[in-house]
């Protein structure tokens, strides 16, 4: 039989493409990791790797392998979960991945909260663009997703925590006559500042009145909302802002924000895991809490 620790062994390499990087990583020596390697490949009758001087490839029955092993891998360590939170609420180790375009409007209110109620908890927080953070958690290097949904695979689980309207948001000196909601026509007028490819919240903006045919769209290579809007502020054109982001974002009195004529463009947000992780009820309580915190930085009297 095959054990966990070959498998181990091989996703290492396969995930490296290295055996030294491999072997460091699981903190065995180089020799060692190659002979149980070797022997997986021995009881599966099969050659996993290529090696050359060029580097370390998967054959074909190596990369169906590796991604099996991967899954397997993880299940694993959701039943060592299990069996170790059995009885306890959001205790231990909580691998949490955020993207970016709410990590700085959430964290800053849930992370006292998370404190204050969970003093168990020991957070690991990981903030990048969602398709990282989808295969990281079906890799099993995260645990939780805090992210724009949908998420559609057949192993991940979600639930929907609250929607977030999109602003139209325009610098001060711009002049809008006998308007009181903006309409996906202002978008057509101007030139459309968006993060740069690859973030969720671009993508979401462009599907908004299919405006993948608008042709003033520029990112200037932009990562943050921070940036786009001191872009806004200083006249180089329009974008779309979630509501969750302005009362950080537009504390200063240079930015003018309209909501749009319904129906209102806007993004689910929501909480994503593995359908095998035994901690489904843990995340439904985390959820409640972001919620909780998140209710003050969507309240503004201003905008209705």
């Amino acid at each position: 039989m095959i054990s966990l620790k070959q498998l181990r062994y091989f996703e290492a390499v396969a995930r490296t493409r290295h055996f030294g990087k491999a072997a460091q990583r699981c903190a065995v020596t180089q020799p060692a990791l190659s002979m149980q390697i070797q022997e997986l490949e021995n009881t599966l009758g099969v050659q996993l790797i290529e090696r050359s001087r060029n580097g370390v490839m998967l054959t074909e029955a190596g990369r169906e392998i590796a991604g099996r092993a991967t899954r397997i891998l993880a299940e694993t360590r959701d039943i060592v979960d299990f069996a170790r939170r059995q009885g306890n609420i959001l205790a231990g180790p909580l691998h949490f991945g955020v993207i970016p375009s709410v990590a700085p409007y959430v964290l800053p209110a849930l992370l006292p909260l998370i404190r204050d109620k969970f003093p168990d908890l020991d957070l690991h927080l990981r903030e990048t663009q969602t398709d990282h953070l989808v295969q990281e958690l079906l890799d099993g290097g995260l645990d939780l997703l805090l992210l724009a949904l949908p998420v559609e695979h057949p192993e991940i689980e979600t639930i929907k925590l609250f929607t977030d309207r999109f602003l139209l948001a325009m610098p001060k000196s711009r002049r809008i006559a006998n308007r009181i909601r903006a309409t996906p026509d202002l978008l057509q007028q101007d030139r459309l500042l968006l993060l740069e490819e690859g973030h969720c919240l671009r993508d979401q903006a462009l599907a908004f009145c299919s405006l993948r045919r608008v042709d003033n769209i520029d990112t200037f290579g932009a990562s943050n909302l921070s940036t786009i809007v001191q872009m806004v502020a200083n006249g180089l054109g329009l974008t779309l802002l979630p509501e969750l982001s302005i009362k950080l974002e537009c504390r200063h009195d240079d930015i003018t924000l309209m909501r749009f004529t319904d129906p209102q463009p806007r993004r689910v947000v929501g909480l994503a895991w593995r359908r095998s992780s035994p901690r489904k009820r843990h995340f439904v309580e985390l959820g409640k809490l972001i919620t909780s915190a998140t209710s003050v930085q969507m309240q503004d009297s201003e905008l209705v």
